[in-house]
């Protein structure tokens, strides 16, 4: 189901508790809420619907998928950026990373290993960091 977009930067602030098999939920209303908002956004994390877990959304290639307890275990190719933030006016300076590897946990809990680049991996950092409680 489609949620509002909660701006409130306190709240964005708070660092997201680890998802559960019982998060399933969040994890499909933010893919749902991110497939609503496809044509200014790639990607979301739950803390952006108004739910303090370890989820994110985000557009890879032709689709979206969710991540659930999501974590960069390696990362090169530092370097500065722009970023904006659906839940954030304007644009802010950013440091990034070019290439990362990121283990997660699929919508069946299943765990994953999986390295990404270029822009996708752009909007995966940032969404991990919206878990941590880091507003860009």
């Amino acid at each position: 189901m489609q949620k509002p977009i909660v701006r409130d930067e306190d709240f964005l602030a708070q660092k997201s508790q680890p998802a559960t098999f019982m998060d399933v939920a969040v994890a499909q209303d933010l893919l749902d809420t991110l497939a609503a908002h496809a044509d200014h956004c790639v990607g979301l994390a739950a803390n952006m619907i108004g739910v303090q877990k370890c989820i994110i959304a985000v557009n890879v290639g032709p689709t979206n998928i969710a991540m659930l307890n999501p974590e960069i275990v390696k990362r090169s190719g530092k370097y500065m950026t722009e970023e904006g933030c659906l839940s954030l006016d304007g644009e802010r300076t950013t440091v990034r990373y070019e290439k990362i590897t990121v283990t997660y946990q699929d919508m069946q809990l299943k765990t994953h290993k999986q390295s990404y680049s270029g822009f996708t991996a752009q909007i995966i950092q940032h969404e991990i960091d919206h878990c941590n409680g880091i507003i860009i």
